[in-house]
């Protein structure tokens, strides 16, 4: 029995709403129909469709604007850097990067990339090699590994400033939200290509963050290793 026949009314909907959205039937900052019409079309009253909608919100897929209507709500630079750019300086100000991509091709997926992104054995990834910059040091740098089947095509520049975050790139290009990540940090000592990339002596201590991106189906669509310099950046994080 699929468990989602024994969830509440209202988490049924939420996810029947959240496929919906998954596959394009509303595009990002696209209006979803009335709270009427959706309650009618899903069977059942609209105070449940509220509480399902509510959950949408709290995950920011969706944005309900008073007087309006309920958007799906679309990346932006902005906030991709505010919800998932974690790094600030040491005086506690958000530090701003800038981005540029010197490598990007497509190949067979190594082991632990299949293991960390559910792929089958001969899967293809696109990998890309990225450094970020603040205050014009080269500050992290970055692997990033994305199964080709949900980024057909995927293309960059190199060489030059990435004018939006990548997040925001996936999903108007692509169709890929992400949702969540999962991260695990540890201190290392650099190994001398990336402590060359980073402007630092081979074993200098860095960061090393290894992160997993979800979608909006809580897949695993992104896999990211960073190294970043910690001699003006720190790492940061809130919990509630």
């Amino acid at each position: 029995m699929n468990p989602l026949s024994r969830a509440p009314l209202y988490a049924r909907a939420e996810q029947a709403l959240r496929a919906r959205i998954a596959a394009g039937e509303w595009k990002p900052g696209e209006a979803l129909p009335t709270e009427a019409a959706l309650a009618r079309e899903l069977g059942i009253s609209q105070g449940t469709l509220r509480r399902a909608l509510g959950v949408l919100e709290a995950q920011r897929l969706i944005e309900r604007r008073q007087g309006i209507g309920t958007y799906v709500t679309e990346a932006t630079s902005e906030r991709a850097l505010f919800h998932f750019f974690r790094a600030e300086a040491v005086d506690g100000t958000r530090a701003t990067p800038t981005s540029l991509l010197h490598r990007l091709d497509t190949r067979a997926a190594r082991p632990d990339e299949l293991r960390a992104l559910h792929l089958a054995k001969g899967a293809r990834v696109h990998r890309l090699f990225r450094r970020r910059f603040v205050g014009g040091l080269s500050s992290i740098v970055e692997e990033i590994a994305l199964p080709a089947a949900l980024f057909p095509g995927f293309h960059l520049p190199l060489g030059v400033e990435l004018s939006d975050e990548l997040y925001v790139h996936y999903q108007r290009h692509h169709g890929i939200t992400v949702m969540r990540v999962e991260e695990k940090l540890s201190a290392i000592a650099a190994a001398p290509a990336i402590a060359e990339a980073l402007g630092r002596a081979a074993g200098a201590p860095v960061m090393h963050i290894t992160r997993i991106a979800f979608d909006v189906m809580d897949r695993p669509v992104e896999r990211r290793l960073s190294w970043m310099e910690t001699s003006a950046l720190r790492y940061a994080i809130e919990l509630r």
